[in-house]
C-alpha cells in the first residue's frame, strides 16, 4: 500500500476519535476534536498531492479517498446537528448527495469503471471542511462566515451532484 493510500486509511481511523471528542463533556474536548478534524482534512490534501506528484494514483485511492472524505464530513455534520449548530435539512441534502454518488460509483465499479472525483466534488468537499472548521471554532465574530459557508456548501453539493450525474449518466446503461 502506497503512502497516499495509507493517508486515506489514517483519515478513516481518525473519524471515531473525532466523534468521541465531540461527545466528551469537558471543554477542551471540542478543541481536540477540532484538531483531529483539521489533521484529518489535511491528510486529504496531502494524499491527493503526493499521489499526483509521484504518479501513485490507484483504483483503491480513486474509490476510498472520496469515501473517507464522505465519512469524515458526514460524521462531523451529524455531530453538529446534535449540538444544534448545523440545520438537519442541510445535512440531509449533503448526505443524500453522498448516497446517490456512492450508488453511481458502485454501479460503475460493477461494470469495471472507476470514477474519480470531479473539480466540483473537490470544491464541495473543501467548502464543507471549511464550514465544519469555522463552526467548530465557535467564534461569534465568524457567525456570518458560518452562514455563508453553510449556504456555499449546500449549493456546491447540489451543483456537484448535477455535474456528476450529467457526466456519468451512461454508467446506468453500461453492460458488463
Amino acid at each position: 500500500m502506497n503512502l497516499p493510500n495509507k493517508l486515506t486509511c489514517l483519515r478513516m481511523i481518525m473519524i471515531p476519535f473525532f466523534v468521541l471528542f465531540m461527545y466528551l463533556p469537558f471543554p477542551a474536548a471540542r478543541y481536540i476534536a477540532l484538531i483531529i478534524f483539521i489533521a484529518a482534512s489535511l491528510t486529504d490534501t496531502a494524499d491527493g498531492y503526493i499521489a499526483r506528484r509521484d504518479h501513485l494514483i490507484t483504483d483503491f485511492g480513486k474509490f476510498m479517498d472520496p469515501l473517507a472524505d464522505k465519512l469524515l464530513v458526514c460524521a462531523a455534520m451529524i455531530c453538529l446537528v446534535r449540538t444544534g449548530e448545523l440545520p438537519a435539512w442541510v445535512v440531509i441534502i449533503i448526505i443524500s448527495r453522498e448516497f446517490i454518488i456512492s450508488g453511481f460509483r458502485l454501479i460503475a465499479a460493477d461494470n469495471g469503471i472507476v470514477i474519480a472525483a470531479s473539480m466540483w466534488g473537490k470544491a464541495k468537499t473543501v467548502t464543507q471542511m471549511a464550514m465544519i472548521i469555522v463552526i467548530l471554532l465557535d467564534i461569534p465574530a465568524l457567525h456570518l462566515l458560518e452562514v455563508i459557508l453553510i449556504a456555499a456548501a449546500t449549493v456546491l453539493t447540489v451543483v456537484s451532484l448535477a455535474d456528476y450525474i450529467a457526466k456519468n449518466r451512461g454508467v446506468l446503461s453500461s453492460k458488463k
